[in-house]
């Protein structure tokens, strides 16, 4: 496998996922959120994402930690394996909250040297924790259906730590 999707709900483990995969299989990993976000936190348009998002769906080999509806079209007939990490609710919402907390207290760099605030991050209408409940049973059912679908590329869900630990030992 060389062109592979992580896919799952905000908080789930995505990026560190992704980024385990390609290291393991010598694939470049693209972090998604570098393409789609500018400094500011200033949204790239659905024009200019997909225009940055092209050129790598058209490579042999990348790792991708998610699939932005806006160009999810360009991704899905080239992709060879969908991992989904289908946690529970509890879980991921919980990673999400100690990573935003650490960004937070740290003021580490997050994308194209964007940070993470208590008011961005968990007061806005946009913000993260806000963004992982509005979107949280769509992700799923969407990892789900592309699972049960036999036209779909081969989706692995994993739906604990220990599921994903298993499952990239035995990655080659």
């Amino acid at each position: 496998m060389r062109r592979i999707l992580v896919y799952g709900v905000t908080g789930s483990g995505k990026s560190t996922l992704a980024r385990r995969i390609g290291e393991r299989l010598s694939v470049p990993y693209v972090s998604v959120d570098d393409l789609m976000w500018e400094t500011g936190w200033v949204p790239v348009p659905a024009e200019g994402q997909r225009e940055r998002i092209a050129p790598i769906c058209a490579s042999d080999a990348w790792v991708l930690d998610a699939a932005y509806g806006y160009w999810r079209d360009l991704v899905l007939p080239r992709v060879e394996l969908i991992v989904g990490l289908d946690l529970p609710r509890w879980r991921s919402l919980g990673r999400l909250l100690r990573r935003t907390a650490l960004r937070i207290a740290t003021g580490a760099s997050v994308c194209n040297g964007n940070r993470e605030s208590v008011r961005g991050s968990l007061l806005t209408s946009d913000s993260i924790v806000r963004w992982h409940f509005q979107s949280f049973a769509r992700k799923r059912a969407t990892m789900r259906a592309w699972h049960a679908d036999p036209a779909m590329p081969e989706t692995v869900l994993l739906r604990t730590p220990a599921e994903v630990e298993e499952w990239l030992r035995g990655l080659r």
